[in-house]
């Protein structure tokens, strides 16, 4: 939330698968260490993977997406702890955590750049809501029964309006059988200790309650020298979940859920974009703190009909705070007259409330639908005394350096109504239609000033009160063909729209600015296969996308000083193909999914803010081109790989009639991408290749299983983002023993 909510209007702010998808089939109680040493499920009866993400459960075989399942068992396999991992199991993903926030991006759109003005290409669902948007990510992953990854763009059929994808994470609920659940303990390096559990206990037969909760603690991966203070980089994680489902009879279903994280992660410390060598050898002259906390209450109602018609109520409220202090120059060295050191910090909350109704066809007959209203409210609060200060004077030599303070809301409303529709034309072909109008408004109400310590007064005040709205339609256009059980093939063409904002006050003069919504025209062909008696499914897919109004991060072309968000003029590309296979042959599973791509910026002229200079002018379509002004045009979209690949297999080896022991090895790799449009390697744009091996060797018996571990297992250092003048390295090599327990 940093800098954008307005310093995205500042200097400082510059400085600053299907993978393993299976049926989503499994026992609330179960332990996911435990179920992770089963083969995958590959059943040959007609059960097929179920992905639930269009408000109805539909067999990912026969549903015209590009999609990654991932089961909670699938996520223990394969290493996938919290979203940063989600990277190493879905082809044309990448996930990047900047400190407060991370740049989560799906075919090269969603968020590269941290700040709250500009909104997110990607939605992440919770239980179906969606979560606090582009912030607050840090969550871990336990007790899950699925994670579903939706690439392209969505928003015919759920709350948000997304330009590059969506997720679905679902919970475990409360189920009417046993009491039941699991504990787990685990040790590792770095002094790492998770404790993990869940208990169901049901009452009678139409009430059940669920706790769940995870606490983690580790040691920080980073070598910090210089005089810091604070944090630099422990981990220390406490969340617990309770939920309680009521289901009196079989009309009426009632699931109440709340969750509460307090994560703190110690400011993540960062070395200066240019250096070399080891990324987690790291010298700060700042203090070194950040954490967040917060909650989320949801409740979903439903009541089905005699029909099959289900009238649903999805409702969340959510509320968070996130605190962080870094240096934002990323080294020990002291400030001069021209490059003065700097410590950002901030302490800002953020509330979402949020509502949808969906009405739900039943699912027999040749004609389905959906229909669906949203209304959601979200609101940033930066306090008056510490909720963001950009502190240049810190080690500074120079009398004339000034702090930038920002103080202000930033209101957000999204308002939309949609519907999608299939109607079965002839046995096995049917065309598919969704709609969507939606009604956004982003406000600023702030106070920029700017201060030199010692002062009685603010040398520069600059207050906005201004308000953007935008009204979008959007829509999709879908033929399905199914051929038979194990032959699906469908194109289809789709809209989406990613809201427009308002720039925030800076401390240059600059007048605030807004800029336009981001909108893309999408075009899919795919084919989905099942093959060997049902022991083979596979999916493949291409994909043509034009963006216009493409929303970016670049120094304001009037004032070099600058940073503000820009729409890219012109139409910006981006193609692909994706493939994907699941196999599960008796004791042995395999796994795989890829993805090649290219994306290509039209015409587009920005300046680089960092080759220093006098201040020039540069036409964002004419240029002219200068030693600052550089042309983009062609130039590939940050944090967009041209290839992804990730591939795993495990093997359960029977060991007398109870036990097993199942070997699993994971590998992902994620081509060079660079991480600033502009694409200087002398600057540290260039990240690096990652080659991530995981693996785990399985011991179970009973209720009871033991695991060894290791995920970065080669250990990789690795630069994992860009963000302004700093280098985020990714996490070394991690090891160490689990043990878990189902009752």
């Amino acid at each position: 939330m940093k800098a954008g909510f307005w310093l995205s209007a500042s200097a400082g702010a510059m400085m600053m698968s299907a993978g393993v998808a299976q049926a989503q089939v499994s026992t609330n109680t179960t332990d996911p260490v435990a179920a992770a040493t089963e083969p995958a499920t590959q059943e040959t009866d007609g059960n097929d993977i179920v992905v639930t993400a269009e408000r109805r459960s539909t067999s990912l075989q026969r549903t015209p997406v590009a999609a990654t399942v991932l089961t909670g068992e699938d996520l223990v396999r394969k290493g996938v702890n919290g979203v940063e991992q989600l990277q190493f199991a879905t082809p044309s993903l990448t996930v990047n955590n900047t400190g407060q926030g991370n740049a989560f991006n799906i075919r090269g759109i969603g968020k590269t750049e941290q700040t709250s003005a500009i909104g997110v290409g990607v939605i992440t669902y919770r239980d179906g809501v969606a979560t606090l948007p582009g912030y607050f990510q840090s969550e871990p992953y336990y007790d899950i029964a699925s994670v579903e990854v939706l690439r392209g763009p969505q928003g015919t059929f759920a709350g948000g309006n997304a330009t590059g994808g969506a997720v679905f994470i679902t919970e475990q609920n409360p189920t009417f059988d046993r009491v039941g659940g699991y504990a787990l303990a685990q040790y590792g390096n770095y002094n790492d200790v998770k404790l993990q559990g869940a208990l169901n206990i049901p009452s009678g037969e139409t009430l059940a309650i669920r706790f769940a909760g995870n606490f983690e603690k580790r040691d920080t991966f980073y070598n910090v020298s210089g005089p810091w203070t604070g944090n630099p980089g422990n981990r220390e994680d406490y969340s617990a979940r309770a939920s309680i489902l009521w289901q009196p009879d079989s009309h009426v279903r009632v699931l109440l859920k709340g969750d509460y994280n307090n994560i703190t992660y110690g400011g993540l410390p960062a070395g200066l974009a240019t250096a070399k060598g080891d990324p987690l050898d790291v010298a700060n002259n700042a203090p070194l703190s950040g954490g967040d906390e917060f909650g989320r209450v949801v409740l979903n109602a439903s009541y089905t009909f005699d029909s099959g018609l289900v009238l649903r109520s999805i409702s969340g409220f959510q509320k968070g705070t996130t605190q962080v202090s870094l240096d934002s120059d990323g080294t020990a060295a002291p400030g001069t007259p021209t490059a003065p050191a700097n410590n950002f910090r901030d302490n800002i909350s953020e509330e979402v409330w949020s509502q949808e109704i969906n009405i739900v066809s039943p699912d027999t007959g040749p004609f389905t639908w959906v229909l669906g209203g949203y209304y959601q409210h979200d609101n940033i609060t930066i306090p008056p005394n510490g909720g963001y200060i950009s502190d240049n004077t810190p080690n500074s030599i120079s009398p004339l350096v000034f702090d930038t303070v920002i103080a202000g809301t930033n209101p957000k409303t999204a308002l939309a109504a949609f519907g999608q529709a299939g109607y079965q034309v002839v046995n096995g072909l049917q065309i598919q239609v969704g709609a969507r109008w939606s009604r956004t408004t982003s406000a600023n109400d702030a106070v920029a000033t700017a201060i030199i310590p010692g002062l009685p007064r603010p040398i520069l005040t600059l207050p906005q009160n201004d308000k953007a709205v935008d009204k979008k339609v959007n829509g999709k256009i879908a033929i399905n063909w199914t051929v038979n059980r194990n032959n699906f093939f469908y194109a289809f063409v789709a809209t989406g729209a990613k809201q427009g904002g308002l720039n925030g006050p800076n401390t240059s003069g600059i007048p605030p600015r807004s800029f336009e919504a981001e909108d893309v025209t999408d075009y899919e062909i795919g084919y989905k296969g099942t093959f060997l008696d049902g022991h083979l499914r596979t999916q493949l897919g291409g994909y043509y996308s034009e963006y216009e109004n493409y929303q970016i991060s670049i120094v304001d072309p009037l004032n070099p000083g600058i940073s503000s968000i820009f729409n890219v003029p012109g139409k910006t590309k981006l193609y692909g193909v994706e493939a994907s296979a699941q196999g599960s042959f008796g004791a042995l599973s395999l796994d795989l999914a890829t993805s090649v791509s290219n994306s290509k910026l039209p015409t587009f002229f920005a300046i680089d803010p960092r080759l220093g200079g006098a201040a020039a002018r540069c036409n964002p379509t004419g240029g002219p081109v200068t030693t600052r002004c550089i042309d983009l045009t062609g130039r590939e979209q940050s944090y967009a790989p041209k290839f992804t690949l990730s591939v795993g297999a495990q093997y359960a080896i029977a060991l007398g009639s109870e036990a097993t022991l199942t070997p699993r090895v994971d590998y992902a790799h994620i081509a060079p991408t660079f991480g600033t449009l502009f694409q200087n390697t002398l600057l540290g744009d260039r990240l690096e290749a990652r080659n991530i091996v995981n693996a785990q060797l399985t011991l179970a018996t009973g209720d009871w299983s033991i695991a060894g571990y290791s995920t970065n297992l080669t250990d990789q250092h690795y630069v994992a983002a860009i963000n302004g003048a700093r280098r985020l390295a990714g996490a070394p090599r991690q090891y160490g023993v689990r043990v878990s327990r189902s009752f």
